[in-house]
């Protein structure tokens, strides 16, 4: 059976010196609430270029327009396939989710100004001889997007490769 060891009243009165009583402690570690957007509430869409006005509309977009696959998708993103999914059915993405968003966008215009957009998903899987023989796809996953960023510039600047 466990038992209650009272402190010493060396050990309050240090503390209450300290200014460490519980009542003052509680107060010091507690964070007021802030008011957080309720679940699911748009509270910019960033997109609105793409002629979506939700998360499932934009997938969508990207998948007609840019000839993807789900599975291209949550590739370039990085994230699971259940968060892809949940974002086709029109489930706002965290911060983090929708900058990785961003910067597939980004590049889904960039590639469209090189190439022509209905390619983009057939040249995100076919092994290029600028990644040493690796697919896109593949050098995104390892972390390498800067190389596709380059390859780009040096394609819209005339740069020789």
């Amino acid at each position: 059976m466990l038992s209650f060891v009272s402190p010493s009243r060396r050990t309050l009165e240090i503390c209450k010196i300290a200014g460490f009583s519980a009542g003052i402690m509680s107060t010091l570690t507690r964070r007021p609430k802030t008011a957080k957007a309720p679940k699911g509430a748009l509270v910019a869409f960033r997109f609105k270029h793409r002629g979506a006005t939700d998360y499932a509309g934009l997938l969508k977009t990207y998948r007609a327009e840019f000839h993807v696959t789900q599975a291209q998708l949550v590739r370039l993103t990085g994230f699971s396939p259940r968060s892809v999914a949940k974002w086709s059915q029109g489930e706002t993405p965290s911060p983090k989710q929708e900058k990785a968003l961003v910067e597939m966008d980004r590049l889904f215009d960039s590639l469209a100004r090189v190439i022509e957009p209905a390619q983009v998903g057939r040249w995100l899987t076919h092994p290029n001889p600028a990644f040493d023989g690796s697919a896109p796809l593949q050098v995104v996953e390892r972390g390498e997007i800067d190389r596709i960023w380059r390859m780009l510039y040096d394609l819209e600047s005339g740069q020789p490769g």
